[in-house]
């Protein structure tokens, strides 16, 4: 049993650890169209809905874009227009009109994480929602991004989205 609670205790995950072959670049794989189907989960690990989204990136210099994300979530829609910049090699960060401050990710490999705060009532802080986001290159261009959604340290929801790019 000590053996298990130790194993726990490892060092946190980071995109290095899945450095290996190819490299995930957001701002190239959301330049263009994109669109995503997932599912969102409670706490228990129960599905409690869909999640679709249509984002549509435009280049706005050599490294960045604006992005127009559409997102529904059973029935109901939001729009959240993002500002995305690699402000290094395999660093980048962005803002978006529902967001609190800057979003800052790292990349390595086939993998992209960040953490953001999202302003479920704008105006309102008490109310913010912590966004841990880790994104997954496949092997056939697809991005399997898997967002861990919670308050003061307590997880509240969980999302897994496949996107893909839409042939033009």
């Amino acid at each position: 049993m000590a053996l298990l609670l130790l194993a726990g205790c490892g060092a946190p995950l980071t995109p290095g650890k899945f450095a290996g072959t190819g490299s995930f670049d957001p701002v190239a794989f959301f330049t263009g169209h994109v669109t995503s189907w997932g599912v969102e989960e409670n706490r228990d690990g129960q599905p409690t809905g869909i999640v679709t989204t249509d984002c549509v990136g435009t280049p706005t210099g050599p490294d960045s874009i604006k992005m127009v994300q559409t997102l529904h979530v059973d029935g109901k829609t939001q729009v959240r227009t993002w500002e995305l910049h690699q402000t290094g090699n395999g660093h980048y960060n962005a803002t978006a009109n529902d967001m609190d401050g800057t979003a800052a990710g790292t990349a390595s490999g086939r993998v992209f994480h960040w953490t953001w705060t999202l302003e479920t009532s704008p105006g309102s802080s008490v109310k913010n929602v912590t966004m841990d986001q880790w994104f997954y290159q496949m092997d056939d261009g697809a991005v399997m991004i898997r967002t861990i959604v919670t308050k003061a340290g307590v997880r509240l929801i969980e999302v897994s989205e496949q996107f893909e790019k839409v042939a033009s």
